[in-house]
């Protein structure tokens, strides 16, 4: 490692300024600190330090992800293997499904490897897109402002193949976290400016510009020409009785949906540490889940002769869908969540009830967690606003004389 170590200190001087590699300083430098602390550090006291700084709270993210990540391999794999398992089929008709026989694997829901494997050739193809893609840009950016180049897209290019289906197309990939990172974060001037989450930003680009490959019922499982509603949906249809999902089965996340988002468990787990290591707001994740709760409440109390959604309870919203992974990773994204005290417990009070209201009142889009984070998003630097101009104006009023 020293001599590497001495490679790097070596070639700086041609990607600093007047070096003739200068306008790749920030693909230099992301590599450099990728793998070794860097070598400036700040002399002066007046200066205050920190243990956490951006590139420790964004691994932070990633690790507090693995849970959902592994389960995502699982759970993909064991829907995919109990569909051709219950059909009777001798493959998936897909190429997934051929190397998985090529590998010497049965297509068996009890077979844990089988599950795992299968599941991870779903995963990983998208994830390395997304990682691939939103990389490009992210590297693209950097160069043409002569920035460094942020460790923020590491957790943007892994949470957005969570949210997706895992029959979504890659060309499909490859444009929405170009949408993403382009449009949602990159022309408001990069890290730390952007107003919208960049993953939801290009799952809702995904969403109303090819609804067919993420949000039909085939889309869900990874099998060709077997479709399958997820339970939310069911709910939405009024068929749910018939789907035979318990509600531990959608806890532990043994249901079809978004690759990473149905293990409430395995968020929890994720949720944990990021309340543990104090990256997560505490108050954000509350603030949802009552919002959620008092707005389901409500409409369980009022009651529909029409629309089964107005019976669903506070428990099964809070283990179907999105809900759960959004309020953990999607809701607390430091940059476009609420940064004051009150505006935090706002904005997540605003969520909840509006991630009940899509599902209940709109239920042709039985989902809303992703619309209900993303009108947040924009409400965020308004309800900051409110709370920061009452501190200010009670301070005035303390120090009149």
């Amino acid at each position: 490692m020293k001599g590497l170590r001495n490679f790097f200190e070596s070639q700086e001087k041609h990607f600093k300024k007047g070096g003739k590699f200068e306008k790749f300083y920030p693909l230099f430098e992301a590599t450099e600190t990728f793998l070794f602390t860097s070598g400036e550090v700040t002399k002066n006291p007046s200066h205050v330090r920190d243990a956490l700084d951006l590139k420790r709270m964004m691994i932070t993210v990633v690790v507090a992800l693995i849970p959902a990540v592994l389960f995502a391999f699982y759970n993909t794999g064991l829907q995919a293997n109990a569909a051709i398992q219950q059909m009777n089929l001798t493959s998936s008709g897909t190429w997934q499904g051929s190397l998985l026989q090529a590998l010497g694997l049965p297509f068996d829901a009890n077979n844990f490897w089988s599950n795992f494997i299968h599941g991870a050739l779903y995963f990983l193809p998208v994830y390395l897109v997304a990682v691939a893609v939103g990389g490009f840009w992210e590297v693209l950016f950097a160069i043409v402002r002569g920035h460094e180049i942020s460790e923020g897209f590491l957790v943007t290019s892994l949470l957005f193949p969570m949210i997706l289906p895992p029959t979504i197309p890659l060309w499909q990939v490859a444009v929405g976290i170009s949408f993403g990172v382009v449009i949602g974060k990159e022309v408001f001037g990069g890290v730390g400016m952007n107003i919208l989450n960049p993953a939801l930003t290009g799952r809702a680009f995904l969403f109303f510009a090819y609804p067919a490959q993420i949000s039909g019922d085939k889309v869900w499982l990874a099998v060709d020409g077997i479709s399958k509603a997820t339970p939310l949906a069911k709910f939405a249809e009024g068929t749910f009785h018939t789907a035979g999902y318990s509600w531990w089965d959608a806890f532990y996340g043994f249901i079809p949906g978004s690759m990473g988002e149905t293990s409430t468990l395995a968020i929890l787990i994720g949720a944990a540490i990021l309340l543990i290591t104090q990256i997560g707001s505490w108050r954000i994740m509350l603030s949802v889940v009552v919002g959620m709760v008092f707005m389901s409440l409500t409409f369980n109390l009022i009651g529909s002769d029409t629309n089964p959604m107005f019976q669903v309870s506070p428990l099964w919203h809070f283990v179907l869908g999105g809900f759960a992974f959004g309020t953990v990773f999607m809701a607390t994204d430091p940059v476009t969540a609420a940064m004051t005290k009150g505006g935090k417990y706002l904005y997540g009070l605003l969520i909840g009830i509006m991630v009940v209201l899509v599902r209940v009142v709109n239920p042709a889009y039985p989902e809303g967690m992703m619309l209900a984070i993303l009108f947040g998003n924009v409400f965020a630097p308004i309800l900051d606003k409110i709370f920061v101009n009452a501190n200010i104006k009670r301070r005035l009023a303390k120090n009149v004389v």
